[in-house]
């Protein structure tokens, strides 16, 4: 497949932003980082090109997991694990991942649940299969408290992935990570409901965005005055194990699709992860919301029963189609809705793309397919437009 010749722009530069733009589970995360620069202009009179958009759900490599990725010798691959959904996420032009937990040191010890530290080796699986950059804001963020975040970061870095939701500075926190599709300059913001408990490293109360309306709206407006055209807000949310949205999910989805500056939306779209499970796509105030995507990668998962249950090994991946403005000082519009069915297979150790119902039937999951689009389709998407991708 040819490269895609996207270009992650990450954050802006201090000197940008000085200069012009101114003024943050039970089971048995180009040159992103310090490098940040914008895009570079098109040519006055040159049209303005759309682009899609693919995201999809927790990277939860638990024990299991782990293990499957071994090779001998201390080293592990993760990237077989991606190769089924590689074709979907490399067409896009901006990839997003969820990356749930933080890296261990080279060569381990590695751990999963409650407490997880994951091989660094998953950021270059992440960036072969085509992603662009993740959220890295969780409820496992702080597992190994600021020297995991920082190996974590300082890993995705080194894959060449962008990341958003956690920080190894004050001044990383501050700027809003951003990429570049098609035309458009796109802001990615990611939050959590919490850190298990694990306080914020000492000094560092930015090392994690929580969830906060107040602080989300104000990012946001921040982004679109850094030069955004798109905003994106990751929220690690909602009940694990519930297929419904919760309480606090509809009412902070209604007042974050609701805030507006002028006649434009502060947030253009709500990517949802953290309930383990696939939850519905909605479109509220004009905007979508997917509440939850599930787990694109974990192992075998047991619910608060104790059982196994295998819609913790069924996710969704987002794909939405944007097109410019139709005049200037407009949002970019979303054209095409999609989404696609994910199974994580944890006996062949792979996730298993389900969009095409054929294939789906050859690999006797077509009731997961068809669980998996009810779930999806539960809060009206059909009538919105939503279509399962293939």
């Amino acid at each position: 497949m040819t490269k895609r010749t996207r270009q992650a722009v990450s954050v802006l530069s201090a000197v940008l932003l000085s200069a012009g733009a101114a003024a943050g589970c039970s089971g048995a995360p180009g040159t992103p980082g310090a490098a940040r620069t914008a895009r570079t202009a098109g040519a006055p009179g040159a049209p303005e090109k759309g682009f899609t958009l693919v995201a999809s759900g927790d990277v939860l490599p638990h024990e299991s997991v782990i293990r499957d990725a071994a090779t001998g010798g201390g080293d592990y691959d993760f990237k077989p694990m991606f190769a089924d959904v590689k074709p979907v996420v490399s067409a896009a032009d901006l990839a997003l991942c969820h990356s749930e937990t933080v890296y261990g040191e080279d060569g381990g010890p590695f751990t999963g649940y409650p407490d997880f530290t994951s091989p660094p080796q998953v950021a270059a699986a992440l960036k072969d299969a085509g992603y662009d950059g993740c959220s890295t804001a969780s409820n496992h963020t702080l597992d190994d408290g600021a020297a995991g975040l920082k190996r974590t970061l300082d890993a995705f870095d080194k894959a060449g992935l962008g990341h958003a939701g956690s920080a190894r500075t004050a001044a990383e926190a501050a700027r809003p990570t951003l990429y570049k599709a098609g035309t458009a300059k796109v802001a990615h913001l990611a939050y959590t409901y919490d850190t298990n408990d694990h306080p914020m490293p000492e000094g560092q109360p930015w090392a994690v965005n929580l969830m906060e309306q107040e602080k989300i709206v104000a990012d946001a407006r921040a982004a679109r005055k850094a030069g955004a055209d798109v905003v994106l807000v990751s929220l690690h949310w909602g009940t694990e194990w519930q297929t419904e949205p919760d309480e606090r999910q509809l009412s902070l989805g209604k007042a974050l699709t609701a805030s507006r500056t002028g006649d434009r939306p502060d947030i253009d779209m709500i990517l949802g992860t953290h309930a383990h499970i696939p939850q519905a796509y909605e479109k509220v105030d004009g905007s979508w919301i997917v509440y939850g995507m599930g787990d694109q990668i974990a192992g075998e998962m047991f619910n608060h029963t104790g059982a196994r249950d295998l819609r913790g090994n069924m996710s969704s991946m987002a794909r939405f189609t944007f097109a410019p403005p139709a005049a200037e000082g407009r949002r970019w519009r979303v054209t095409k809705a999609e989404s696609v069915p994910l199974y994580y297979d944890t006996d062949k150790g792979r996730s298993v793309d389900l969009g095409d119902p054929a294939k789906a039937e050859a690999a006797d999951l077509s009731e997961v397919r068809d669980q998996i689009t009810t779930t999806v389709l539960s809060r009206g998407a059909a009538a919105e437009g939503l279509t399962i991708g293939k």
